[in-house]
């Protein structure tokens, strides 16, 4: 273990000497900066004399003869801004410094800046001002978009990641943006796939865009998943989505497709005005909080006539999608409560939209893909806990489903 090295006191004070206001320590030509350049140059010396098994002005003490030879001039940008620094040399070219390694030109974590701001929502220009203003550095767009850039790699890898034989339940969710297409902007639907393990975790399975809806489409999406492990889903939770039932069916015929209650719910509600939002939930909740199929009816045609007047479409939209709605009260009170009450899918399209709502459009696919996927790494390290009643709805599951469950 390194021993911690204790800065002396009389050296601190040597060095605020002359410290008046902040500017004298963290500005552009403060003591911070000065510090930061002169250490990092004494220790790339250092790094040099190990290299070459002699100090400055000793005597050469390695085999080949090699020796110092002057040294280069880069300009490094981090949170300081722009830092000159001198990186020494050796004659035969094979001095390879840590510190500061060949071709750098950013401190490490600088990079992470850049994607950081990225994930929420601004654009290269945005990014180019601020990294400017807050560190009075100048970042090229172009060295905006390499960063970026790199980041599709990464996503290639998550999206062809494996995943778990088993997923209880999977929630399948569209959102829309607007993205330029052979010069024209169009509006395309980002299709995301979020699975609840059996330790009830949330974990995002996967994102796509789609160019048309339907069979065929959500036939490559659920033959990927198969493709990366999955091999039974007990219960897929969709926002009507069209040709979707069709495809789960041909690839995981035992799954149940149920129309997503939290999306029924999100849908009615556009109809309400705020004053009356509270109220209305609270009385379709009683709709799927029925104790049956029967039950929930009874309490729709109740519904109806409360409401039915002032808002006849949410009541056509839930009489239209009934028997999609319906398999819902097939299951115990554990299962259910999990199913509607899980705000996984609402989090994650709220985010979205939050960091894209000051955009435009995306000049392409990738750019899109980049954002999201890189918000969507922000919204999943806040999933550090399974999701609310998940014990008693495992236990359900292992009732309804012992064949399927995996065997220990």
């Amino acid at each position: 273990m390194t021993k911690r090295k204790v800065v002396q006191p009389d050296l601190i004070d040597v060095l605020l000497a002359d410290y008046k206001k902040p500017e004298d320590l963290l500005g552009e030509n403060g003591i911070l900066k000065q510090l930061t350049k002169a250490i990092v140059e004494r220790a790339l010396q250092a790094e040099l004399a190990e290299h070459l098994g002699h100090g400055k002005h000793e005597a050469v003490a390695n085999a080949s003869g090699n020796t110092r030879n002057g040294s280069s001039a880069k300009t490094l940008k981090g949170d300081f801004g722009a830092l000159p620094i001198e990186i020494p040399r050796d004659r035969d070219g094979s001095f390879e410094p840590q510190l500061i390694a060949k071709h750098q030109t950013r401190w490490t974590g600088f990079d992470d800046k850049i994607l950081s701001l990225y994930a929420r929502g601004m654009t290269v220009r945005e990014i180019q001002s601020h990294l400017e203003e807050m560190y009075g550095t100048e970042v090229s767009p172009t060295l905006i978009s390499s960063v970026t850039d790199a980041v599709m790699d990464e996503v290639k890898a998550w999206q062809a990641r494996p995943l778990d034989a088993l997923y209880p339940i999977v929630y399948l969710d569209c959102i829309h943006a607007k993205v330029r297409d052979a010069g024209t902007v169009r509006v395309k639907a980002v299709y995301l796939a979020l699975g609840v393990n059996l330790n009830g975790d949330k974990e995002l399975l996967g994102l796509w865009v789609a160019q048309t809806e339907g069979a065929k489409f959500w036939l490559q999406v659920v033959t990927e998943l198969k493709n990366r492990g999955v091999q039974d889903i007990f219960i897929a939770c969709v926002d009507g989505l069209k040709g979707f039932p069709e495809a789960i069916e041909a690839v995981f015929p035992r799954t149940a497709v149920q129309l997503c209650i939290v999306h029924m719910v999100r849908y009615s509600l556009n109809f309400v005005g705020w004053k009356l939002r509270k109220t209305v939930a609270a009385d379709l909740r009683s709709i799927y909080t029925a104790a049956t199929a029967g039950e929930a009816e009874t309490r729709l045609t109740k519904f109806e006539a409360q409401w039915g007047k002032d808002y006849p479409s949410i009541v056509q939209s839930w009489r239209r999608n009934w028997e999609r709605i319906i398999p819902f009260f097939d299951y115990p009170a554990e299962i259910r409560k999990v199913i509607y009450t899980t705000n996984a899918i609402e989090s994650v399209n709220m985010s979205l939209r939050k960091v894209t709502k000051s955009r435009g459009s995306f000049p392409n696919d990738d750019a899109l893909i980049k954002l999201y996927y890189l918000a969507l790494r922000n919204i999943s390290k806040k999933w550090t806990m399974p999701i609310q009643n998940w014990k008693a709805a495992l236990n359900r599951f292992t009732i309804m489903f012992e064949e399927r469950m995996p065997q220990h």
